[in-house]
């Protein structure tokens, strides 16, 4: 009967630490990614973007402004859905 509890107890945690091996890969590469969209945001801007930039918010064109933010707000966009990806 002990050989049984304690059988039972280790296969529970033997469950428990692949579980908390797992999470530990998920979230190991998660902060990977964000770390590489920190340093990517971190980055100055080219002046061609800043100029693009500059130009969008003097005359409010919708149309310049879809073209740039999706080329900067892409990468930041991915980590999201791969940070959302290895959680769901």
């Amino acid at each position: 009967m002990k050989s049984l509890v304690k059988s039972h107890l280790m296969y529970a945690v033997w469950e428990e630490v692949e579980v908390l091996k797992e999470q530990t890969k998920e979230l190991t590469e998660k902060n990977s990614q964000l770390e590489q969209d920190n340093n990517l945001l971190k980055t100055p801007a080219s002046p061609e973007q800043l100029a693009q930039f500059q130009a969008q918010r003097q005359t409010g064109s919708p149309p310049a402004a879809a073209t740039q933010p999706q080329e900067t707000t892409q990468p930041p966009a991915q980590p999201a859905s791969q940070g959302s990806g290895p959680t769901a």
